[in-house]
């Protein structure tokens, strides 16, 4: 089997039968693309000739060139993923014992309540003015932070996932995993007067099912609210990313420091591994921390 074809092939699975999200496979096959390179390059064509030698070396190339760990250690499970598909496909290229620099190790931002509150009150004063755009970013803040949902879930939604009665929203996740999550009555409260006042104004029937909509009536997209949310963190103190997921570790945090329980924090944000809600955690002995050593004679 050629190079190529094992990529290609790999990628359909990924699509089809691993129902991985349209970001997850753009990533991986950028990674791969990178790999079918290296490989063109030592001319190597077959995957019979692609071994754990040749990969090791595909990421050391890649490692001086000043890629980040991050970066590198994706390139590493990108290969591993593909080293187990073909080994069902009864190929073995050794990619289980390929090992890759651990990521940095950085906590995710966090805003303060005082923070949220003042985001919050930027948009209710821009959507008192009627204005349909500023209506729908109120409702785009208060659903993140209220139900913690990534981005793509977000602007997956339709009116139907919404059901404002029981105050839960249904959602895709990761994976085609569906959940369904709770929010508050101030995001009751936005998206109500959302679809009530300023859909209507935006709709153009040519995307009836989408919740959020962009200027043009369509289906809201993913750049818009990375847009929308880093226009509103600009001033907001402390560092870190500053994109929609900022949104989502804070309310995750929040629930935390607030005594929810970490498993429900779990089937909240769609983990499917406690382990990574246990970041979570992290963040609020951080918090505490930093709490104790400002305020504690003796700290």
């Amino acid at each position: 089997m050629r190079v190529e074809a094992a990529i290609d092939g790999y990628l359909t699975h990924l699509e089809r039968e691993r129902a991985a999200s349209p970001r997850t496979v753009r990533a991986y096959r950028s990674d791969l693309a990178s790999l079918a390179e290296h490989c063109a390059a030592h001319g190597i064509d077959d995957v019979a000739a692609l071994d754990l030698e040749v990969l090791r070396d595909w990421l050391f190339a890649a490692s001086e060139r000043g890629l980040a760990r991050a970066t590198l250690a994706r390139r590493g499970a990108s290969a591993r993923g593909l080293g187990a598909w073909l080994e069902r496909e009864g190929v073995a290229i050794g990619a289980a014992r390929l090992r890759t620099p651990k990521r940095e190790s950085h906590l995710p931002r966090v805003l303060s309540r005082g923070a949220i509150d003042g985001i919050v009150a930027r948009l209710e004063e821009d959507a008192a003015t009627d204005d349909p755009l500023a209506r729908r970013d109120l409702a785009i803040v208060e659903l993140l932070y209220a139900s913690a949902l990534r981005v793509s879930e977000l602007v997956g939604l339709d009116v139907d996932d919404v059901d404002l009665e029981r105050l839960t929203v249904r959602v895709l996740g990761k994976g085609a995993k569906e959940r369904v999550v709770p929010f508050g009555v101030p995001a009751l409260d936005a998206v109500h007067e959302w679809i009530r006042l300023g859909r209507p104004a935006l709709a153009t029937g040519a995307e009836s099912r989408a919740l959020l909509l962009g200027a043009r009536g369509g289906r809201l997209g993913q750049r818009a609210v990375h847009a929308l949310v880093a226009r509103l963190l600009e001033d907001v103190p402390g560092s870190g990313p500053a994109g929609p997921h900022a949104l989502r570790h804070t309310a995750a945090t929040h629930l935390l420091d607030g005594g929810a329980d970490l498993r429900a924090v779990q089937e909240l944000l769609g983990h499917a591994s406690l382990g990574t809600t246990q970041i979570y955690t992290h963040v609020s002995l951080e918090r505490l921390s930093e709490s104790y050593r400002t305020a504690h004679p003796r700290a």
